[in-house]
């Protein structure tokens, strides 16, 4: 039964609730959780659910364990008081033989904030993605917090247990989980120390200092195989080394030769500290992520530069390289919507900042530019006004924003034979695309903010696979054909654009990527503020 109070403990518990401050907290401030409190409180009359005859409950010592283990989810500790829970459980039964009531106060109110937090930052995020202007909403997961803790976890015979369904369900999740206390074992076993540099690219067969300590390193990350032969004491690097450092190299996102360049060993040389960082940035964003996540969603992680569609039971049905938005000017937005259709031969409608700043130009010197190129002036209604050379008083109307460039369609369209529409308002959208040439490239950053693909007619067999007779060959004819067509999905898919800079693919296999749009260090900028966060 919870501990019932006197009228000075419960006048101390409800100034604590009023206040929505607790000293003895590492971060005092719990007001955005002060209605929660106040809420669960009053529903048990203002006595102590965590505290039995003046003893924690064995809930209350779950809930701790818990608490002090929060590193092991890509949070941390001492956000949850983990050193700080032993001084206070001192100050109850069986430790202290005379408690009094305001310590019992104390450690109740510290538990549930603690507690709320946790269970809040593992469901949903510290963060709430909309102060980084992501269109991604986290609302429709919310808890109702007094009464998911009273009616769940308060009696609850297994905490951890329960606890362990508010997090993400998705694999892609469990995984970076397992990695992350990987990588935090591999951080006690690793000094840290930094490779040696090199005056000039290290390739194959030439001579390295650093040799030993690459290996030591490399055996310890999986790069390179545990019953590897490499010489204690050697300096040549060469064999199953270079091997390790390829498969190094995959993992994040460089060039695979097998060379040792500058940008290979300031990697290598990356502290395993920043490297689990990453991994805690990647888990708070798995947290954003949508209920409709779960439906066959196709999703798009922009730093891996890769597009994903997974079936119906979560497995990866296509995979394909994507080309994404410039960092500096044209970030592809972070955003979930539906995909609703698919246009076979588009046109390209321009938008009017890149017609003014890239077109008019050139028509202002040529005419007749816009001809040469397959473009052509239209109205609002997208009526043709001018298909040939351009007047100066169609020229002004175009600078004006009251004409509008197009397109026509064809094999050398900005948009390929094919986009699939998913409408938001950003008016970004997947489509094909005549520069395949970018697709040879480790880093893929070249759009003006929409995603290119590598393959579209896989993700159009995919997408379509619904709708009766649209099979392989039927889109490959759309796709040749003379006409623009629209096709609307049979099923409706749910699209998600993300950042995540590191990922767990189903191989197991660690992967970092670039914060190509600083993203990742916005997050760390405002984690490190501490509670509480953006809402």
């Amino acid at each position: 039964m919870p501990q019932q109070l006197g009228a000075e403990g419960q006048a101390a518990l409800r100034a604590i609730l009023q206040a929505g401050n607790l000293v003895d907290l590492r971060w005092p401030d719990f007001s955005d959780y002060g209605k929660h409190l106040q809420k669960f409180y009053e529903s048990y009359g203002y006595s102590l659910p965590w505290v039995r005859g003046m003893e924690p409950s064995q809930q209350a010592k779950q809930v701790i364990s818990l608490l002090s283990k929060a590193d092991q989810k890509g949070l941390n500790a001492e956000d949850y008081d983990a050193s700080r829970w032993s001084g206070r459980l001192a100050k109850l039964k069986p430790a202290s033989s005379h408690p009094s009531e305001e310590d019992a106060v104390r450690f109740d109110a510290a538990l549930t904030v603690c507690l709320m937090r946790y269970i809040s930052d593992l469901h949903i995020g510290k963060v709430n993605p909309k102060h980084f202007d992501f269109n991604l909403d986290v609302e429709a997961k919310k808890y109702e917090l007094p009464t998911f803790v009273k009616d769940h976890v308060v009696e609850a015979d297994d905490v951890p247990g329960v606890l362990a369904q508010v997090e993400p369900p998705y694999p892609g999740y469990r995984r970076t989980i397992e990695a992350l206390n990987a990588y935090l074992e591999i951080a006690k076993k690793y000094d840290g120390r930094t490779l040696p540099a090199a005056p000039k690219t290290v390739a194959p067969g030439d001579s390295y200092a650093g040799v030993p300590q690459l290996a030591h390193f490399l055996r310890l990350l999986g790069d390179l195989p545990p019953d590897a032969n490499v010489a204690a004491d050697g300096t040549v690097y060469q064999g199953a080394l270079v091997d390790a450092v390829k498969n190094f190299q995959l993992r994040h996102g460089r060039v695979v030769d097998g060379k040792l360049t500058a940008q290979t060993l300031a990697d290598l040389n990356v502290p395993l500290t920043n490297r689990i960082r990453q991994m805690q940035l990647a888990l708070e964003r798995w947290r954003w992520l949508p209920l409709s996540y779960q439906k066959s969603p196709i999703i798009a992680n922009l730093p891996e530069f890769r597009l994903r569609a997974y079936d119906e039971n979560f497995n990866v049905a296509v995979t394909m390289d994507v080309v994404v938005g410039k960092a500096y000017g044209h970030d592809t937005p972070i955003f979930s919507d539906t995909m609703e259709y698919v246009v076979f031969r588009p046109y390209w409608s321009v938008p009017y900042s890149i017609a003014r700043a890239e077109f008019l130009p050139k028509i202002a010197k040529d005419p007749d530019y816009l001809e040469k190129k397959g473009f052509e002036v239209v109205d609002s209604k997208q009526d043709v006004v001018a298909s040939g050379a351009v007047s100066a008083d169609v020229l002004e109307q175009l600078r004006a924003g009251k004409l509008f460039i197009r397109q026509k369609p064809g094999p050398k369209n900005s948009l390929g034979v094919v986009k699939f529409i998913f409408p938001n308002n950003y008016n970004i959208y997947f489509h094909d695309t005549p520069e395949q040439e970018f697709f040879e490239k480790s880093r893929r950053d070249f759009s003006h903010g929409c995603i290119r693909l590598e393959d579209p007619t896989d993700l159009a067999t995919w997408v379509l696979r619904n709708n009766p007779g649209w099979d392989l060959e039927h889109i490959r004819a759309a796709m040749k054909g003379t006409t623009t067509q629209q096709v609307n999905l049979a099923h409706p898919i749910p699209v998600l654009i993300v950042y995540a800079t590191v990922i767990v693919r189903e191989d197991g296999l660690v992967r970092f990527y670039d914060d190509i749009y600083g993203h990742d260090a916005a997050l760390e900028k405002v984690l490190e503020k501490g509670y509480p966060y953006p809402s």
